[in-house]
């Protein structure tokens, strides 16, 4: 499946929200899709090691606190999309919104999904806030979502963990927490859709042919 495929099948069907639960502190994400060697890659960042920071050394998506000024969230989430990456509103094309997600700080965050153009040559990012970049392959969230039964399941938001491929200093980069939950809304909601992808085995030759159009084993 290439990022054209996804698109048309995230824009066939209006994405379903999860429920607003009034939290007092708003904030927006947006989840980039974008297409690099032929296959579909999640762009999100890993967080600074910063003593004190609350959101230290964890993976995130692009996204932040809905000001004042702003007009909605999805305001916010291009904004944020700006200043923490360089990349315009004109480089994404937003699908929808997956609906609200809440975290331990009762904050109540909106994540939106959007394909971008995968354009690298203007990212930028501050180090002070931002450790890396990560280029996630949809394959490999696909395969964890199987592998770990989070298909058909609502597991509780501390047995959600989805490795992202990369690594920092020797150790593996996952991802956890609320944007753990986003990814397990948007991954439900995919397989829903199609269905296919999902079925068969993990790292099985089935599996890498509904995924990559072909076995890479």
């Amino acid at each position: 499946m290439n990022l054209l495929q996804l698109r048309n099948l995230l824009t066939t069907d209006r994405l379903p929200q999860s429920p607003l639960a009034g939290m007092p502190d708003h904030a927006s994400v947006l989840m980039p899709l974008f297409e690099k060697s032929g296959h579909v890659h999640v762009l999100a960042i890993l967080k600074a090691d910063t003593e004190g920071y609350p959101w230290r050394n964890q993976v995130a998506l692009p996204g932040g606190h809905v000001d004042e000024g702003d007009e909605n969230s999805l305001v916010t989430a291009y904004r944020e999309l700006k200043e923490e990456l360089n990349i315009d509103r004109e480089q994404v094309e937003v699908v929808g919104s997956l609906g609200f997600f809440q975290t331990i700080r009762a904050t109540e965050i909106e994540a939106f999904v959007g394909v971008w153009n995968g354009d690298r040559s203007r990212l930028r990012f501050d180090p002070g806030e931002i450790s890396m970049m990560l280029e996630i392959p949809l394959a490999g969230l696909i395969r964890t979502h199987v592998e770990n039964v989070y298909a058909g399941n609502h597991p509780g938001v501390t047995r959600l963990i989805y490795p992202t491929g990369e690594k920092k200093q020797g150790e593996n980069i996952v991802v956890w927490g609320v944007t753990a939950m986003i990814f397990h809304y948007f991954l439900e909601h995919l397989r829903h859709l199609y269905p296919k992808i999902f079925s068969a085995a993990s790292r099985s030759p089935e599996m890498e042919k509904a995924v990559y159009g072909r076995t890479v084993s």
